[in-house]
C-alpha cells in the first residue's frame, strides 16, 4: 500500500498546483492516503477555512501544520470544522484542535497521522515531541498499524533523532518546515521510512515560496520588508511517496517527488 505526502504547500499557487498535480499522483503511484503540510496555504502563512475546503477532501485526506497555524486570527475558530485538519500536538493543550487522528483508508485499513513541532530554534516553549510520540503511540487503538507523523521543525538534527526514537514504531517520519527538499529518503533498520525534509509546493522561482526581490531586500539592507508570495508561474511540487505493508506497518520504500507544474495562461 502506498501514501502519498506533500510539502509545505505555500499561498494559492501552490494550493492550485496540488489541485491540479495530486488525482493525477494518486492514480500513478496508487495511493491510498494523500497528506499535506497545509500552515502556508492562506496568503503564504496559516491556515483558513476557504482554503481548507478547497483541499479537503477532494484533493487531500488530511493536512497537518507547524508553527504559523494561528497566524490567520480566524482559524481558531474555523479548525473545529475539520476533523482531518490537525495542528502540532506538543503545544499547550488549552489550544483548540487535535494534534492527531485515526482515519479509514478507503482502501481498507486504518492510519494515524500525528503532528509534532520541534523545539530547536524554534519553539521552546512546546512540550517535548520525543514525549509527546510516546504518549500517543500508546492511546493508539490497536488495530492501527500505520502511523505517520510529520515533525515540523527546524533543526537537521532534532529530526534526525526523531527518526531513530521513532525507527520500528511508525511507518513514517517525514520532516517539514524548510521548503527544500533533502536527499536523505530512506528506509531506516527498524523499518521506518525516513526524509528530513519533503519540500514545499509553491513557486519554483522563488525563495521559499517568496518573492526573491523582497527576500533579497531584507537580507541586504536589514529593514522590515513584506515578503510578498509568488502565486504564477510554475509551480514545484515536492512530496515522497512511502511504501508500506498493510498489516505490519512497515514501509519498504520512500520515493522523494520533485514535479514542476505549469499552469495555463487564460
Amino acid at each position: 500500500m502506498n501514501l502519498l505526502f506533500i510539502g509545505d504547500i505555500v499561498g494559492k499557487g501552490g494550493r492550485k498546483a496540488v489541485k491540479a498535480v495530486v488525482p493525477d499522483l494518486r492514480r500513478k503511484y496508487n495511493c491510498a492516503f494523500v497528506v499535506a503540510n497545509a500552515e502556508n496555504v492562506a496568503g503564504g502563512s496559516g491556515l483558513n477555512a476557504k482554503c481548507l475546503e478547497d483541499l479537503l477532501p477532494g484533493t487531500l485526506d488530511a493536512v497537518t501544520a507547524g508553527d504559523h497555524v494561528w497566524a490567520q486570527k480566524s482559524y481558531e475558530f474555523e479548525i473545529l470544522q475539520f476533523k482531518a485538519a490537525l495542528r502540532p500536538s506538543n503545544v499547550n493543550p488549552c489550544q483548540p484542535g487535535r494534534g492527531y487522528e485515526v482515519f479509514n483508508i478507503p482502501a481498507g485499513g486504518r492510519i494515524a497521522v500525528i503532528n509534532l513541532i520541534g523545539r530547536v530554534f524554534m519553539k521552546e516553549a512546546a512540550c517535548c515531541p520525543f514525549a509527546e510520540a510516546e504518549r500517543i503511540l500508546k492511546a493508539l487503538p490497536s488495530d492501527v498499524n500505520c502511523v505517520l507523523v510529520d515533525f515540523h521543525a527546524e533543526a537537521t538534527s532534532e529530526k534526525l533523532a526523531m527518526g531513530r526514537f521513532l525507527d520500528g514504531k511508525v511507518t513514517a517520519v517525514v520532516g517539514t518546515h524548510t521548503h527544500v527538499q533533502t536527499a536523505d529518503g530512506k528506509v531506516l533498520p527498524g523499518g521506518t521510512a525516513y526524509i528530513t525534509d519533503v519540500g514545499m509546493a509553491g513557486s519554483a522561482d522563488s525563495v521559499l515560496g517568496r518573492d526573491p526581490g523582497d527576500v533579497l531586500k531584507k537580507f541586504t539592507t536589514g529593514m522590515p520588508v513584506r515578503l510578498n508570495v509568488v502565486e504564477t508561474g510554475p509551480m514545484r511540487i515536492d512530496a515522497v511517496v512511502v511504501s508500506f505493508g498493510r498489516t505490519t506497518g512497515r514501509a519498504t520504500a520512500i520515493e522523494p517527488l520533485s514535479i514542476t507544474y505549469t499552469p495555463e495562461v487564460v
